[in-house]
């Protein structure tokens, strides 16, 4: 990756644009927000080029240190310790200075400035009684650590990478658009929304600091899509604690207010001082369910309140992640869940390309063989409306010991896939309806439902505004002969 040839192709293009300029009429296009990351990077070229790119390491080869450029780095360390320090007394000898003035003035200006501090300590005062009180300040962390592990709080999750989550790209999206069709998402663009929400900024301090700031995130879709696996993902590829707050796993744990108030703060202290950190939510939502059914002993709106205040204490120097997942959102008030998450992830049934790449690739990791008699085409028609979970447990209810040493002399065939499949109910349109009216109501659906409402207008204003006035004009003609006859009459 060559640096300092990127700067110069960026600069170059931005001197093209300055001389293409006042070209004519020609609209503008659209512009991309400047990036937080150029000046980052031009800083680390601009040192390469002068520090580094003429010096000559040939006969270092043990690496050892310069002292030179240590004394030029102290340098500027010392000054700034020393210049604190002038100032200092720079402020006490013109403090002194004024009191001298204003004692041979004859001026009382003691009680004012009084005043004015006493005021300014009232505010620091108030400032720092806001600040959340430390309940355990006698406990070390390793011993806060346990507490949660003995508890089942901080949970251990498999190694999953997010490339196990496999998927292909929708290429008829644009297509659909055009038609006036909104496309569900593919599964290669939910790997990619999540890595881009969950991991990038999670995996670097100065990235989540520079980046847009995500708090939550929330993961719906039906049974068997792989929602919790993304889960184990993010935490696989960012090597994090996961703590588990789901209703059933802290049912009946640190009862009461007082241990709802201990146990939130557990979770954000060791998430702190441990990061980075993931909070799990499962069947997020129950956590606003509209009504408790009366067989369900977990308490699952335990959390509703507290959630809202904590996410809304957190800064950008804290790499804690609350991802919550939902089999059947429609059953919460979207309101409180939209007001805890920040991002939707909606995951849907895969389509025909993800299905063939998942029955090929799984085959393959469970010690398959692909061969003409497997026709993969016709698998993955056939199996439309069933998700990966159901695939892969498919491929295994097939593939199994006895069957794969029987693979040299009698191959696999589609039809082997077609019973396990069977056994299983699949994805039906009306579920997978049921999810694009939920995500509807969500802020970002009715957003998207605006333009799209803008657009059809824009695009219809054009056609229908001459059509529009030609019917008012043969209304009033219309009017007018009825008048006319009833005149005669």
């Amino acid at each position: 990756f060559n640096v300092t040839g990127c700067k110069q192709w960026y600069q170059r293009r931005v001197r093209g644009k300055k001389g293409d300029g006042g070209g004519g009429d020609e609209e503008e296009g659209f512009k991309l927000a400047p990036s937080t990351f150029i000046p980052g990077i031009d800083e680390a070229s601009t040192n390469y080029d002068e520090i580094w790119k003429t010096r000559d390491e040939t006969d270092n080869f043990q690496q050892k240190y310069d002292a030179e450029l240590i004394k030029e780095l102290k340098r500027g360390e010392v000054e700034s310790e020393i210049r604190v320090q002038v100032d200092d007394l720079m402020r006490q000898e013109l403090k002194n200075l004024k009191a001298a003035l204003q004692k041979d003035a004859g001026k009382k200006g003691g009680k004012g400035s009084a005043k004015k501090k006493g005021k300014k300590k009232d505010k620091k005062g108030g400032k720092k009684g806001k600040k959340e009180k430390d309940l355990t300040p006698d406990r070390t962390i390793e011993s806060l650590y346990e507490e949660l592990v003995k508890e089942g709080i901080l949970v251990q999750y498999p190694k999953v990478k997010i490339s196990d989550f496999m998927g292909e790209y929708s290429y008829l999206g644009t297509t659909l658009r055009q038609a006036n069709i909104e496309p569900m998402p593919s599964l290669a663009d939910v790997r990619r929304v999540t890595t881009e929400y969950g991991i990038l900024p999670m995996g670097s301090q100065t990235v989540h600091e520079t980046s847009p700031f995500i708090k939550s995130l929330l993961i719906a879709g039906p049974h068997g899509t792989g929602k919790r696996m993304l889960v184990n993902a993010i935490c696989s590829e960012l090597g994090a604690n996961l703590m588990d707050l789901t209703a059933e796993n802290i049912c009946g744990k640190y009862p009461g207010k007082a241990g709802l108030t201990m146990l939130l703060h557990l979770v954000m202290k060791v998430g702190k001082l441990l990061q980075p950190t993931v909070v799990y939510i499962g069947n997020a939502e129950k956590t606003f369910i509209k009504k408790v059914p009366k067989n369900d002993m977990s308490d699952p709106k335990r959390l509703k309140k507290e959630l809202p205040k904590i996410i809304k204490k957190m800064t950008a120097e804290d790499r804690i992640m609350f991802i919550g997942t939902s089999l059947t959102p429609w059953d919460g008030d979207v309101k409180g869940m939209c007001q805890v998450y920040q991002k939707i992830v909606l995951i849907p049934r895969p389509d025909y390309a993800s299905r063939y790449l998942l029955f090929k690739e799984v085959i393959l990791r469970m010690g398959g063989r692909l061969s003409a008699t497997l026709d993969l085409s016709s698998l993955a028609k056939i199996s439309d409306g069933y998700t990966p979970g159901h695939i892969v447990s498919a491929v295994k209810h097939v593939l199994t010991e006895r069957r794969v040493q029987q693979l040299a002399r009698k191959p696999l065939t589609a039809a082997e896939f077609v019973t396990p499949l069977a056994r299983v109910d699949p994805i039906y349109k009306e579920e997978e309806e049921q999810f694009k009216k939920w995500y509807a109501k969500t802020p970002l659906g009715k957003k998207r439902a605006k333009l799209k409402a803008e657009d059809e207008e824009g695009e219809g204003g054009g056609k229908g505004g001459k059509g529009a006035k030609g019917g008012k004009k043969k209304g009033k003609g219309k009017k007018k002969g009825k008048g006319k006859k009833k005149k005669g009459k």
